[in-house]
């Protein structure tokens, strides 16, 4: 990875085209070695679960829609999807000086799985609420993260519910942020491993609520 950051650390002090086609060589390089771990860690992530793929992102920036435009990320990632429709859910690496992290979740769930995951917790956060007070849990991702979808409550949810700070949520996310040392320890790979193994529980509960009605019923 050290090859890797240092690359990230140049290309944010120089984020255009001219010097990126300079260096481009070095990038082509350091992608070799991102998709060489990517590999490993999805080898090693497909003994403990079932994956339908890997993404490995480009470094390639769409600034049609961005107030920033410069036209490279400062950061490299990757994604793993479960096998749906049973399992659902999303894996994730970002790596980027002083910004890394390792997360998962369900980012944009579409309208008839949201709407679905809010009557739950409207229903009964129980099973949640067991799985986010794990020790490992709270030591790893600390709490469940997520961008908030409406200020006050969804049409047809009271704005007073006690589970209303989860039903205002559209994602569903957990967050395990590394320092850069970290990233560079030759144990990066099992501590990867470690933090994806412990979004299992709450991955399989929401595959649950996701692939059955409110009363239990499969929908698969």
């Amino acid at each position: 990875m050290k090859n890797a950051f240092e690359f990230l650390q140049q290309l944010k002090e120089n984020n255009n085209r001219e010097w990126f086609l300079q260096h481009k060589h070095i990038h082509d390089d350091v992608m070799q070695e991102n998709k060489s771990f990517f590999n490993q860690v999805y080898t090693q992530l497909q003994k403990h679960d079932s994956l339908q793929g890997i993404h490995i992102f480009r470094i390639y920036k769409d600034v049609r829609f961005s107030k920033d435009k410069s036209p490279y990320k400062n950061n490299f990632g990757c994604g793993f999807s479960r096998t749906k429709p049973m399992l659902r859910g999303g894996y994730y690496i970002h790596l980027e000086p002083n910004e890394s992290f390792v997360g998962g979740g369900f980012w944009s769930p579409n309208s008839n799985d949201l709407l679905r995951i809010r009557k739950e917790f409207e229903m009964d956060t129980t099973t949640l609420e067991k799985i986010t007070a794990n020790k490992t849990f709270k030591k790893y991702f600390g709490e469940l993260q997520g961008d908030e979808g409406v200020k006050t409550a969804p049409k047809g949810f009271d704005k007073n519910h006690p589970a209303i700070d989860l039903i205002k949520k559209k994602q569903f996310v957990v967050m395990r942020k590394f320092k850069d040392t970290e990233i560079l320890s030759p144990d990066f790979g099992k501590e990867v491993m470690a933090t994806f193994l412990a979004m299992r529980p709450f991955f399989d509960y929401m595959s649950e609520v996701l692939t059955t009605d409110l009363n239990g019923e499969s929908l698969i």
